[in-house]
Formats: C-alpha cells, sequence, structure tokens
C-alpha cells in the first residue's frame, strides 16, 4: 500500500484521505460546528484513518452556500465520497450531525454505492423525533449564550466576533433541522452503534433506544461524560470506535 494521497483535493475534507490506513471514518459535525470539532481527535484510531467532514458555509466553507437541507447535503456529500469508498468505512455522527450521516448512508444504499459497516449515532434522538431537540425552542440569547459556553469548553475566549459568526451559522443549520421530518423509519443500510453520554441531560437513554427501529442490530453504549466530550476522543470512545474493525 503506497502512502500519501490519491485524489484530489475536495472541498469536503479538510485534508485529503491517505492510502496510509486500510479503513476510513468518516465524522460528521453537530450543528453550528464544522470539521475542527474533531481537530482534538488523532489522524487515525488503530489502522482507522478519521476523515472530519467539512459541510458548506462554515469554516473555510464559509463563502459557500449553505447546504440548506439533511437530503441535500446527503446527496452532494454521496457523490463526493463515492471515491473515497474503495475501502471498508463507517460513519460518525454527533448530536444533529447523526441525522444527515444517516441520510447519506441511506443514499449510499440507493444509488447502490458501498454502505458503511457501521454508523455510530451520538447523544442524538431518531429522525422520527429529532424535532424535539431542545435547541429548536431555544431563542436567540439562549443560542448565544449555549455558544459561549461551548466556545469556551473547547478553551476560546468567546469574542463578539466569534460568537456572531457561529451564531449565523447555527441558525442556518437549525433551519435546516426544523425542515427535516422523517415521519416513518427507513432502514439503514448498515448496524447502527448508539452512544449516550451518562452526564447528557437532554437525550435519555431510553429514548435513544428508538434508533432501533432504523436498524437490527442497533446497539446501545453508555460512555462517561457530558455532551460535548467526544472531541477529546476519550480512550472508551475510541474503542467503541474501532470495534467494528
Amino acid at each position: 500500500m503506497t502512502s500519501g494521497s490519491t485524489t484530489v483535493p475536495s472541498p469536503w475534507f479538510v485534508r485529503p484521505p491517505s492510502d496510509d490506513h486500510p479503513a476510513r471514518l468518516f465524522c460528521f459535525p453537530y450543528a453550528g460546528a464544522g470539521a475542527s470539532a474533531f481537530s482534538a481527535w488523532p489522524a487515525a484510531l488503530d489502522d482507522v484513518e478519521v476523515c472530519p467532514v467539512q459541510f458548506p458555509g462554515r469554516e473555510n466553507r464559509l463563502g459557500e452556500p449553505h447546504y440548506g437541507s439533511y437530503e441535500d447535503l446527503a446527496e452532494e456529500l454521496a457523490g463526493a465520497l463515492e471515491p473515497l469508498l474503495d475501502r471498508p468505512f463507517a460513519f460518525f455522527g454527533h448530536c444533529a450531525g447523526a441525522l444527515p450521516a444517516y441520510e447519506t448512508a441511506v443514499r449510499l444504499a440507493e444509488k447502490g454505492l458501498p454502505r458503511p459497516a457501521r454508523l455510530f449515532v451520538s447523544g442524538q434522538l431518531a429522525p422520527h423525533d429529532s424535532a424535539d431537540d431542545r435547541m429548536l425552542t431555544m431563542t436567540e440569547p439562549e443560542l448565544r449564550a449555549e455558544l459561549e459556553s461551548v466556545l469556551r469548553g473547547r478553551g476560546f475566549a468567546p469574542r463578539p466576533d466569534m460568537v456572531e459568526l457561529g451564531l449565523t451559522v447555527l441558525l442556518r443549520d437549525l433551519a435546516a433541522a426544523r425542515r427535516y421530518h422523517r415521519r416513518e423509519p427507513a432502514a439503514a443500510p448498515c448496524p447502527v452503534a448508539v452512544l449516550h453520554w451518562r452526564d447528557d441531560p437532554d437525550v435519555s437513554l431510553d429514548r435513544l433506544g428508538e434508533w432501533r427501529r432504523y436498524a437490527d442490530p442497533a446497539d446501545l453504549h453508555v460512555l462517561d461524560g457530558g455532551h460535548h466530550d467526544f472531541m477529546h476522543a476519550p480512550d472508551p470512545l475510541r474503542e467503541v470506535l474501532t470495534s467494528w474493525r
């Protein structure tokens, strides 16, 4: 296996995926965030290359139009992923990022393309329950305070310009989340691993069990930590994320 990238650079990835690992993990960020949500993750977990996905309308793609809907996002991303599906791969989506990850997996199957070996959904209600996300009912001042808290948790001083820019992205992402309605479950084309963070007060373990309507198996994993602790790639999370290999 030769070293280095074999693909033309794509705006969907902050670094070109390489041929250095026999498997890939494509990571979908949460609402308001971009690929930098995974900046503290190692470049690889054992023999699995970590490939954060960069949605349009944020970070280095800020000048591009917003993706609009999860369905449109999945359609465009499926095309961008096609050249990279030459080896085993999995999807990881945290919070609202789990929904386009699921939709992209469904879209790949519809197109007859290779399917993920595993879909990891972290801290996110099942698609038919997604309208119950508390952030969808928060006021703009409440969202600003939430964003400031997340920035502090990531080690950033919440400068007003940074907060306003982040709020713009978050409001557009939440508008897409409000438009998303899947009344009837469509089967995921792969096993699903559902991750519950023990100290996350907004997503209960019981409600996460609804993902079982989308896949058989859909295994539940309980991890120590809060809603945003995934960003530090703690060891228990790494163990789960490499269990499919």
